[in-house]
């Protein structure tokens, strides 16, 4: 994951607090909220009530969009990330380095958790994303898509290029 515009995902990510995501309701319809995450390279994690809309969507359809975009003084500054993927449910073995990655990333949650909550921990397989760097020109956008030789790797179909 050296490649540089992996490398600039990677920061989005790091330093991203929050994204939207999408996922479907029965009807086909989008359903959007936003939700704190973690990550670990390329690993997305988050967590929600395992009875809400949107592990209820996931339970029947695993698609997913989402977006998380960095704090900005103005338009020339924008940075963030498009992203399509699918999500699973992590397995209680597997939910370690999920929770491990929000208290390394939000250490003030040690606080709240001092009995085990009922929480479902969900991984974002990232299938297709778009950095968005608004620092290298307005709407300066590069594509990516996962590697399917090389685990959480990402593929770059172009070099970026403006609107």
């Amino acid at each position: 994951m050296s490649d540089k515009f992996t490398s600039e995902m990677l920061t989005v990510m790091q330093l991203g607090q929050d994204m939207t995501l999408a996922t479907l309701l029965p009807d086909g319809a989008p359903h959007a909220v936003v939700v704190s995450y973690a990550s670990e390279g390329t690993r997305l994690y988050f967590g929600c009530d395992p009875g809400s809309c949107k592990a209820r969507n996931l339970a029947r359809d695993p698609r997913v969009a989402a977006t998380i975009t960095l704090p900005y003084g103005d338009w020339s500054q924008i940075r963030g990330l498009s992203m399509l993927g699918r999500c699973r449910l992590l397995a209680a073995g597997e939910a370690d380095a999920a929770k491990l990655s929000f208290l390394r990333k939000f250490n003030e949650l040690a606080q709240y958790v001092a009995e085990p909550a009922s929480i479902a921990l969900f991984e974002v397989a990232i299938e297709k994303v778009s950095l968005l760097d608004y620092r290298k020109g307005f709407g300066w956008v590069a594509h990516g898509r996962a590697s399917p030789e090389r685990a959480g790797a990402i593929e770059w179909g172009d070099q970026g290029q403006a609107g």
